[in-house]
């Protein structure tokens, strides 16, 4: 079956942010499920993840991901994780070791690549709205730079996310935000009644800016309202479903 498969100009590793499309999950996980902290077959997700890995062109044990908790915590890996182990938890990892697939889990937080080229650098962050405000993207370039990276030959590419249109939020959200800088105003626009949008992507770039990396990018691909090809979090609270997949997006060094 074939995998759709997104990827970015700014990034020349092998990479890519893969959609639902392919896979072998069924009902309201259809498609490529790579979550397994999702309620979906254990088997079933292991089997996408195999497509994925293959697709990479890595050994399934290579293709590496986290327990994500929302967090500003990064992963240093340079070698497969043990099967004996519960995974590390943080929301980012980084290697300079190749043939190592970095992997992040996402249904409308942004997943980001990064890359320095020259030094043989690669990472990959979940940034949702706590671990960007929390400083996930500053704690990944310092990471990067202590493998040997050049802040200013990173290139960045943030996936596919939900956007501000479907990203209602509340004024305790928005306090959140200007508690820290009342210039975070500028992410958010009015929305219905007492309630704000809020624009994650931009707000990711504007992290990635604030760092003087060379390059950084957004897909322009919103998880919430192409549900034929993205699994969405907060579209599966709005009806009420059980349960919800996660595409995954990766990034590998040659």
């Amino acid at each position: 079956m074939t995998l759709e498969i997104i990827t970015s100009d700014a990034i020349a590793a092998r990479h890519g942010f893969f959609t639902r499309k392919g896979g072998i999950s069924s009902g309201i996980f259809a498609g490529l499920n790579c979550g397994p902290g999702s309620s979906d077959q254990d088997e079933v997700v292991q089997l996408n993840r195999h497509l994925v890995a293959e697709s990479l062109g890595v050994a399934d044990k290579n293709l590496l991901t986290v327990h994500q908790v929302h967090s500003a915590e990064v992963i240093t890996v340079a070698s497969p994780f043990s099967a004996d182990h519960p995974k590390p938890k943080g929301d980012a990892l980084v290697t300079s070791q190749k043939g190592l697939a970095l992997g992040i889990l996402t249904a409308d937080c942004a997943p980001i690549l990064f890359e320095d080229s020259k030094a043989g650098v690669i990472g990959a962050a979940h940034a949702g709205w706590q671990g960007a405000l929390g400083g996930v993207i500053a704690t990944v370039i310092t990471a990067m730079e202590a493998l040997g990276a050049d802040r200013q030959s990173i290139h960045a590419s943030i996936g596919p996310c939900i956007s501000q249109k479907a990203y209602e939020v509340g004024q305790e959200f928005l306090e959140e935000f200007i508690a820290l800088d009342m210039q975070f105003t500028s992410f958010f626009a009015q929305g219905e009644g007492d309630r704000y949008q809020f624009d994650l992507p931009r707000f990711c770039l504007h992290k990635l800016r604030q760092e003087q990396i060379g390059q950084a990018n957004w897909t322009s691909h919103c998880t919430y309202s192409e549900e034929n090809r993205f699994y969405s979090y907060r579209r599966t609270t709005h009806r009420g479903e059980p349960d919800y997949g996660r595409q995954i997006s990766a990034i590998v060094l040659d």
